[in-house]
């Protein structure tokens, strides 16, 4: 157990919001609960803290609930892996105290309930495959050998997917799953876990029993909980390997076969671009008022970000610490322009009398968040994308020379309601091909198949209602790429990393994704925030390809 800060009654306002602040950038993907109910998760909601008259007051917010609090105290508690921040509290006008916690993981159960769960689940699955499955042969006939739920680090196995192999004569399945306790983002890693299941029994079959041939690979997750996967099985490379997916419903034990769909039912939106002369028009006052609590010397290193045709950000190295946006005055109508500053998910209006706050923020982020800073502040850790991507916003070309620097947008289409780790950029090669860009600063098995994910998307917008006569595609209607002739052809993809940041798995997954899908792995410089530099670039040629499987005789 872990209880780390300073003692209950000897924290300040200022040490409190400190210790709050400090846990809220060290993870993004907290959530707040009360009573045990979640109130908040951090990655939709808002926050501000204020240390006036002697006090710490805390204001959260999102979209369907406002919460005010007086914090007393903040400690923080529980082990690495199980962090916690409880806070004592007192409603305003109530004398009887409360507690809010800040769950650095919201899923909380505990080790041996996730273990009993996953026990549990593999049994259900063994009990159905023994009897023959979900329909026809596909089951029947087949053995079950070898699941089990070990972790194995080394292969990046982790206990919440159940695997193992079906086999019958000299064929084989490799098979994974996972439970309906797991999370959504868990049940959409099954596919790149899953090829690197098959990877495996291939390579120690051809070691042990090279009589054996492992046909593909067969998923199975819960019912209701394939979209994402069944979206990325069509660009799976069908010579190399069969592929199904299963939904399994634990209930009723019965199992029933998804088919795959080019861009499955996923939500994405195509906004339109907004007008940058006429947005920095609207801003100019507010800007000019944000810009002026930034010391001089410092202003030529912030980037002021039009959001939207209603929101302008002010970054720093792509970390944003003021924004104004467009809103509405009391019960009217009226529009009215807002600045907030904070970093983060922290927010805070601006004002007269808290100017000098926006000032000081300013500069803690210009004194630690510099290229040459110290790696373990948070300030410095902190978005290490967003910081990636701003350097390439400024030159693209340094992945690729034949991109176009002019046009370079971020997160476009968006994801609706993602849950993702990762940066997307959309820009243009010089030949009018769209490269779609994804950006990781920091170690990630799933590089691969999230990539795909925005290359599927962008790829489906782009093929949408072609104009013949313009040749304007869904793109350019929308006010992307203005005056680029965009070629016809599918997307490339770019998957950018720092070079020891490149997870191994990544090449294995590659190596199974359909030729359609044209690729480059670029690695980066380590030192990336100093100069993006390329230290290798990898292409689908220079990979060894899998064993091509022959569907019609049954053999690799």
């Amino acid at each position: 157990m872990r209880q780390t800060g300073i003692p209950s009654a000897e924290q300040t306002p200022e040490q409190i919001a400190a210790a709050l602040e400090c846990f809220l950038v060290e993870h993004a993907k907290a959530v707040v609960t009360e009573e045990g109910k979640v109130l908040f998760d951090m990655r939709a909601a808002k926050y501000s803290l204020t240390t006036e008259h002697g006090r710490c007051t805390l204001q959260l917010w999102s979209e369907e609930r406002n919460v005010v609090r007086r914090v007393t105290a903040a400690v923080e508690r529980g082990t690495l892996r199980d962090r916690m921040l409880r806070l004592s509290t007192q409603r305003f006008g109530q004398t009887r105290p409360g507690s809010l916690e800040i769950l650095a993981d919201k899923d909380r159960r505990t080790p041996s309930t996730r273990e009993a769960t996953r026990v549990r689940y593999l049994k259900a699955l063994e009990r159905v495959m023994l009897r023959g499955g979900g329909s026809g042969d596909a089951w029947g006939e087949w053995k079950a050998e070898g699941f089990r739920t070990a972790m194995d680090l080394e292969k990046s196995f982790g206990p919440a997917y159940a695997r193992g192999s079906l086999v019958h004569g000299n064929q084989a399945w490799a098979v994974i799953a996972v439970n309906a306790e797991e999370t959504q983002t868990t049940v959409d890693g099954i596919l790149t876990l899953g090829v690197l299941w098959l990877a495996h029994c291939r390579e120690t079959s051809g070691d042990r029993r090279p009589w054996r041939q492992y046909r593909g690979l067969r998923m199975i997750v819960p019912r209701g909980m394939a979209t994402l996967t069944a979206s990325r099985l069509a660009w799976m490379n069908r010579d190399a390997a069969q592929w199904e997916l299963w939904e399994f419903d634990e209930k009723t034990e019965e199992m029933e076969q998804r088919d795959a769909a080019d861009h499955g039912n996923l939500t994405t939106r195509l906004i339109h671009a907004p007008n940058e002369a006429a947005a920095r028009e609207r801003f100019a006052e507010a800007a000019a008022r944000v810009m002026a609590l930034v010391p001089e010397l410092m202003r030529a290193a912030v980037e002021q970000r039009i959001q939207s045709g209603a929101e302008m950000a002010f970054r720093l190295h792509g970390l944003e610490f003021a924004r104004v946006r467009m809103g509405y005055a009391g019960q009217s109508f009226n529009r009215v322009q807002e600045i907030t500053f904070g970093a983060g998910a922290n927010e805070t209006p601006l004002t007269e009398e808290n100017a000098g706050e926006l000032r000081d923020l300013v500069a803690r982020l210009f004194e630690r968040r510099e290229a040459g800073g110290d790696k373990r502040d948070a300030l410095y850790r902190m978005q290490p994308e967003r910081w990636l991507e701003s350097e390439l916003r400024r030159d693209v070309s340094l992945i690729d020379a034949h991109l176009d620097a002019a046009h370079v947008y971020t997160q476009v289409p968006a994801f609706a309601a993602s849950d993702r780790g990762m940066l997307d950029v959309l820009s243009v090669g010089k030949d009018g091909r769209l490269a779609v860009i994804e950006l990781k600063a920091d170690e990630d098995l799933h590089l691969a198949l999230q990539g795909l994910d925005y290359w599927v998307r962008v790829r489906w917008h782009h093929q949408q209602n072609p104009d013949a006569a313009s040749g304007l595609g869904e793109f350019q209607k929308h006010g992307y790429f203005g005056g680029v002739r965009l070629a016809e052809s599918d997307p490339r993809l770019y998957l950018v990393a720092p070079a020891l940041r490149v997870h191994p798995a990544t090449e294995v997954v590659l190596r199974y994704l359909s030729p359609r899908v044209e690729w480059v792995l670029v690695a980066i410089d380590e030192r990336w925030r100093r100069q993006v530099k390329v230290v290798w670039r990898k292409r689908r040629g220079e990979l060894k390809e899998p064993e091509r499987y022959n569907h019609g005789s049954g053999n690799v």
